[in-house]
């Protein structure tokens, strides 16, 4: 019928993308803190020991946004409003860049 169209579905579409979250900033703190020991274990360059060290930052930060970037999606999909990823996206890019960058310098490094 016309007008009874619905904005978005009340399936678990959002629930699903927030486990996603979740398995990224999982991902990337607990890779980032593995990778930071194999580097200081291995006496990589400072740079390299920061930049793993930065992508387990962004993976606690983006778990502890989790649970807010939740309840704005919710929010957002209720009114009708677009989604916006904004700052979770960067810091999920910039640990992911940390990552590769550090994985980089480190295969380089290690002879």
């Amino acid at each position: 019928m016309p007008g009874t169209e619905k904005i978005w579905d009340e399936g678990l579409q959002s629930e699903r993308t927030r486990l996603a979250w979740v398995r990224t900033a999982a991902a990337l703190s607990t890779g980032g803190l593995a990778a930071t020991g194999l580097a200081l274990r291995n006496a990589l360059p400072a740079f390299v020991i920061a930049g793993f060290a930065l992508a387990a930052l962004c993976g606690g930060v983006l778990l502890i946004r989790t649970r807010l970037r939740f309840r704005r999606v919710q929010a957002a999909l209720h009114a009708g409003r677009p989604l916006d990823a904004g700052l979770d996206a960067v810091f999920a890019w910039l640990g992911t860049l940390s990552v590769v960058a550090g994985a980089v310098a480190f295969v380089v490094g290690v002879r």
